[in-house]
């Protein structure tokens, strides 16, 4: 994601890339740790008159979206600490993804979470990995094929068109990547339309009513806001995990769908 001081890389787009950025108490970045597999990435710099006075972002339901990160900072996506700063095996389980489900990694980037989702679902499922910058799913192949998984397909989605199927996926994943989308309720158009009756999509954000997590407030999102556009765009609310680290998961599913729905609960801090 751009706009957060690691140099002077403009995004491709705003659409979708699944990754942030987490800041020291004084405001500077944290160092990138060495990519995997020798994918691309950018020393933090510091901020200038020319990247501050960038373009401001439009609003959508009272909501500033943020800027992507750009293909070079893909290092970041895989970054030894993300283990512990997310939790993505924990993730995953709460998710309950099965073997023999289509799944799509919607904003995939380098594949952190797809080699995951593709060894779940296992050889008769499907991981459909979506991104807008063909660089990443570059990366992503690279990072795939050493593995011999062969359940995943990339597919580089445009503005207009998610590349989602029509009412087919068990579950869409968004890791940090819904507070980016240029365009929420186009997307969401598209995903409420690519589940299957009993289709989830699972939204993953950084709390912003923990002020421990160290995420630039533009890139967090408290849980009212997420249920009020989820809502707003026909979908339900059916779980809701307050387990990982530094993040919510708010799992929906269509408005119509057989799923129970529930309340949204407040986000509340663990006991000490």
């Amino acid at each position: 994601m751009s706009g957060r001081r690691m140099g002077a890389v403009l995004p491709l787009s705003r659409l979708c890339c699944a990754a942030t950025i987490a800041l020291t108490a004084g405001g500077v970045v944290l160092p990138v740790s060495a990519a995997l597999g020798g994918e691309p990435m950018v020393v933090p710099s510091q901020s200038n008159d020319a990247e501050r006075a960038a373009p401001r972002l439009h609003k959508y339901m009272g909501r500033i979206i943020a800027p992507t990160m750009h293909y070079s900072h893909a290092g970041w996506l895989t970054r030894p600490e993300r283990d512990r700063e997310e939790a993505p095996d924990r993730l995953l389980a709460l998710l309950s993804v099965q073997r023999g489900q289509q799944v799509c990694d919607f904003g995939c980037g380098n594949g952190y979470h797809t080699v995951k989702l593709a060894r779940l679902v296992g050889p008769t499922g499907r991981v459909l990995a979506i991104d807008i910058q063909p660089e990443m799913l570059d990366l992503l192949r690279r990072r795939t094929e050493p593995r011999g998984l062969t359940n995943i397909e990339p597919a580089l989605a445009t503005e207009g068109d998610g590349r989602l199927p029509a009412a087919a996926l068990d579950l869409v994943l968004m890791v940090d990547v819904y507070h980016e989308l240029d365009d929420p309720a186009g997307v969401l158009a598209q995903v409420r339309s690519s589940l299957s009756p009993r289709g989830r999509v699972a939204l993953v954000e950084f709390r912003a009513e923990d002020p421990e997590v160290p995420i630039q407030p533009l890139h967090k999102m408290e849980k009212p806001q997420i249920q009020a556009e989820l809502t707003a765009n026909g979908f339900k609310l059916v779980e809701q995990h307050d387990e990982l680290p530094w993040q919510h998961l708010l799992l929906y599913a269509r408005d119509d769908s057989p799923l129970p729905a529930v309340v949204l609960s407040p986000w509340l801090p663990r006991p000490e």
